[in-house]
């Protein structure tokens, strides 16, 4: 299987982006428990026009975020392993089973209690940090699996943006709505009139990110959109889309997700904070992410090849589909993301962030372990 150069650079620039985004957590975790925590955490609260910087880049940087996100479903779509129906369906069906089973698990322990509103946290897997671990593995990795890999957790991002879109908006203005998906549908008759110049697409995604941030729906969610709206063509690297993909990888792997990452890790690891890990919301989040993702990836896609719905990707075998499953635990950035929509207590929310590096931790270790032994035992059979 050849990679196009496209793929090759964006796997490359999550793969460097993984290993800043662990950097960053754990300079983050240490300082905030050091005597220079407080004012660590008192900077990242600083008020600049009104809000806090972390607000900033949670609403506002953590859009462009978004935007790169989109952009990427939409290149798998119209020309990657999304665009062939068939090719398609095993990496879809296995991204649904990834996606339902976590948050059923995480129902059972928090179902009717006061943190039954994270089941959205362990659905997502974050593509850079998994990304990162699977390159640990050097050149013996199939280029099969990081393409599946790919596809998986851009399918899983779509799902955890559409939980967010309709599970995590707390009130609703459909005026600011309204005007939001006007500014949006101008955009998309410009793409279909082949404009391609980028300043239209700027101002209009700034204007839309305005009015959905007023509207009650997150306002990252205006960075998908604008996504679709900006020119594809035929996906080459003079396209509009393409271009503006290529530079976004860089400023979201090395400024943006650095910058989330330390804002939102300074948890202060107080004496009793195991007890956390076995609370409703930790054991559901690390029960989740570190078992629900492997075993509604397996099950669901098994079924599917079983019912003759889909086909086992050639080149990889169930042992890869095993190994990659248990990387897809990694839930990191969108979990984390997803708790803070989903709580407004500090405790809680403290809890949940260290259940999912916890389980993230545990999901990186156990997809390394299981791949290494499953990409040597295949060296030895060549």
């Amino acid at each position: 299987m050849t990679l196009t150069q496209h793929f090759k650079d964006f796997f490359k620039s999550e793969k460097t982006g993984g290993f800043i985004l662990i950097f960053c957590t754990l300079i983050s975790l240490v300082i905030s428990n050091t005597t220079a925590g407080n004012a660590y955490m008192q900077f990242w609260e600083t008020d600049f026009q009104g809000h806090s910087i972390t607000h900033w880049i949670n609403d506002g940087l953590m859009a462009i975020f978004f935007l790169l996100i989109g952009l990427e479903l939409e290149r798998e779509i119209y020309v990657g392993e999304l665009s062939n129906f068939k090719n398609a369906l095993f990496p879809v069906i296995s991204a649904i089973g990834g996606v339902i089973v976590p948050a059923c698990i995480y129902l059972i322990y928090n179902y009717g209690s006061n943190t039954q509103n994270g089941a959205g946290i362990p659905m997502a897997t974050d593509i850079a940090f998994a990304i990162g671990i699977l390159s640990l593995l050097g050149k013996s990795v199939p280029p099969q699996l990081k393409v599946f890999l790919t596809a998986l957790a851009v399918i899983d991002d779509l799902c955890a943006i559409l939980i967010i879109a309709f599970f995590y908006t707390a009130h609703l203005s459909f005026t600011y709505l309204f005007i939001s998906l006007g500014i949006w549908g101008i955009l998309i008759v410009l793409n279909r009139l082949k404009f391609h110049h980028f300043l239209p697409y700027l101002i209009g995604g700034i204007a839309m990110w305005y009015f959905m941030l007023h509207s009650g729906v997150h306002a990252t969610i205006a960075g998908v959109m604008l996504a679709f709206a900006i020119p594809f063509s035929d996906g080459s690297e003079k396209t509009l889309s393409s271009k503006l993909q290529h530079k976004l990888h860089y400023s979201v792997a090395f400024i943006i997700l650095p910058l989330f990452a330390l804002a939102n890790t300074c948890i202060v690891f107080n004496y009793n904070w195991v007890s956390g890990l076995s609370s409703n919301i930790g054991t559901g989040i690390i029960a989740g992410l570190a078992a629900g993702k492997p075993i509604g990836i397996i099950l669901f896609s098994s079924l599917a090849v079983f019912m003759g719905i889909a086909k086992l990707p050639k080149g990889l075998t169930w042992k890869h589909i095993a190994g990659v499953s248990l990387l897809a635990g990694i839930g990191f950035t969108m979990s984390i993301f997803i708790t803070l929509l989903a709580f407004d207590n500090r405790a809680i929310i403290d809890n949940g962030k260290i259940a999912i590096i916890a389980a993230s931790t545990l999901s990186a270790a156990a997809g390394l372990i299981t791949l290494k032994l499953v990409l040597k035992s295949n060296k030895n059979l060549h």
